[in-house]
């Protein structure tokens, strides 16, 4: 036998002994296994309606058996029994993915686009993020600074604060309205290049008052402006 022989032989043997290892650590395929799990993909479920003969089913947590809380994002954000935790219950209720604390964050980054856009006459960006009605307001003045040749620099600063006021159902509508304290500088000019509102270079406070909705029967998950007041 040859020293090629032999080297061949020993791989050989090498090759059995790893599959017989791998067959071992990973198990034989048996035709049941369930297939990969798609973290992006929702969970069917499929309701159990309590009867006389067949009580309601108790929902346990996954390691302690103790029962889920399904409003324990509402508990966490605020008080339980509070007006504003029985409003986000409510909302809850109609669209169980509701999470407040990931609202508030949505409802800053829309407020920075909105006013950013409504400075820039961006219509495309305000469409999408406003109602029909309040967009009709923000285009009408757009519109009116256009028709004047006026131009409006505006550069937003940031957030300072933000808080949720109040949350409530109407029908299948949920609607959620947030308190935004923020700094601008903004400034208007008119067609001669004259300020005639704002400053260049002073930073303001803005203190705004802003509602937002979202139909809970709707495949879009995106809520939009639907109300807006300024708080003096």
């Amino acid at each position: 036998m040859g020293s090629n022989d032999i080297v061949t032989i020993f791989f050989l043997v090498a090759a059995v002994v790893i599959f017989i290892q791998l067959r071992n650590v990973l198990g034989r395929r048996t035709g049941n296994e369930k297939p990969p799990h798609d973290p992006y993909t929702r969970r069917e479920t499929t309701e159990v309606r309590p009867t006389a003969d067949r009580p309601a089913p108790v929902v346990t947590g996954r390691d302690n058996g103790e029962p889920v809380n399904p409003y324990a994002s509402a508990d966490t954000f605020t008080a339980a029994g509070s007006d504003l935790n029985k409003g986000l219950r409510a909302v809850i209720d109609a669209d169980p993915a509701f999470n407040p604390a990931e609202f508030m964050k949505g409802a800053r980054a829309a407020y920075e686009m909105i006013v950013v856009a409504f400075a820039e006459g961006d219509r495309n960006s305000l469409k999408n993020l406003l109602s029909r009605e309040v967009y009709e307001g923000f285009e009408a003045a757009i519109k009116d600074r256009e028709t004047k040749g006026e131009r409006m620099n505006s550069t937003f600063v940031g957030i300072s604060k933000a808080d949720m006021l109040n949350a409530a159902v109407k029908d299948s509508e949920a609607l959620v309205t947030v308190r935004i304290v923020s700094q601008l500088i903004s400034a208007t000019y008119d067609k001669q290049g004259a300020l005639i509102d704002g400053h260049p270079e002073e930073v303001a406070e803005v203190k705004d008052i802003w509602t937002f909705a979202r139909d809970t029967r709707s495949r879009d998950p995106n809520w939009k402006l639907v109300g807006t007041e300024s708080e003096q």
